[in-house]
């Protein structure tokens, strides 16, 4: 079976862990202590796996804060979409189109305290 999985790579490896459990129930299944506190961890949202990493600048690895733009946006397809976004608002991430119901979706778009864009929703 194929599968994408997205890599987001942060610039505080520990507290996005935190984030995600708690705005999103992630659940971490993996974890990688790497030089300088710095981790890399196998994430879960309802059994779909993400990866979340610090940054490496020497590997070519870079957070959002460390550019200007970020171009990947993460959908997060979930039943329990308007429960995900208003936990995320309130830990911080920045609301940018608000949970509405829009033709056959159920959808709302935030940016996480870390960069990351997210679109969560489901189709009705």
């Amino acid at each position: 079976m194929t599968t994408i999985k997205p890599f987001l790579t942060v610039n505080n490896g520990q507290k996005a862990v935190e984030f995600y459990q708690a705005a999103f129930a992630a659940i971490e299944t993996k974890r990688w202590e790497m030089a300088d506190g710095k981790i890399s961890s196998v994430l879960e949202i309802e059994k779909a796996e993400f990866y979340v990493a610090d940054e490496e600048p020497e590997n070519g690895n870079f957070s959002t804060s460390s550019q200007s733009n970020c171009s990947i946006r993460v959908i997060l397809n979930t039943k329990n979409a308007d429960s995900f976004f208003e936990k995320a608002i309130n830990l911080g991430a920045t609301e940018i189109c608000p949970m509405t119901t829009e033709e056959n979706w159920r959808i709302g778009k935030l940016k996480d305290p870390f960069g990351h864009i997210w679109e969560i929703g489901y189709e009705l």
